[in-house]
């Protein structure tokens, strides 16, 4: 069984190395999609513990898939997973460097730039859709939503860790008033 956990978790991570290039935030909802609906490898709520623990470690982001394969496999599903997630977009990262800064100037080269920004803030929010959706999608929950995202789009430098302690406090009082 284990070959068929570390040949999925290659197929699954590998094409989404390449979607991975400008952030591991655009694969969050396609990862979700395939670990949670199709695979069955974690539950809903396996994956958003695994995202709450991802957010907190220090590193990449895109160790949410190292997470998974530890569960799947424990250090051979790590190892598979993190192989599968680096080395295709650190293949083509390298492969463009060299030759991009080539090009810059040309017409195509600014288009292509301008091109990529939607699907980026498309794949963003697709990302941040399946995790509210994973959450139960409750109001309180959207509400959080919309305040982190005022805030870090107010104060684009502050430090993550005051609005986790806040909604981990408000988030805590509303359970223990019986309002989640």
């Amino acid at each position: 069984m284990r070959e068929n956990n570390l040949l999925g978790l290659m197929i699954v991570l590998a094409p989404l190395s390449l979607a991975s290039v400008g952030g591991a935030t655009a694969i969050y909802a396609p990862l979700q999609h395939e670990a949670v609906e199709l695979r069955q490898w974690v539950t809903p709520q396996e994956f958003l513990n695994y995202f709450t623990i991802m957010r907190f470690m220090p590193g990449p982001s895109s160790m949410l898939g190292a997470l998974i394969g530890w569960k799947l496999e424990g250090f051979w599903g790590v190892l598979v997973a993190t192989l599968s997630l680096y080395v295709p977009s650190s293949l083509v990262c390298y492969g463009v460097a060299r030759s991009w800064s080539h090009f810059a100037g040309k017409p195509w080269h600014t288009a292509m730039q301008r091109g990529l920004m939607p699907v980026a803030a498309g794949l963003i929010c697709a990302g941040v859709l399946n995790l509210f959706l994973l959450s139960g999608g409750s109001l309180a929950y959207a509400g959080m939503i919309v305040s982190v995202a005022a805030v870090l789009m107010w104060k684009q430098k502050l430090h993550p860790t005051p609005l986790l302690i806040t909604g981990a406090l408000i988030f805590e009082t509303l359970y223990q008033l019986n309002l989640l």
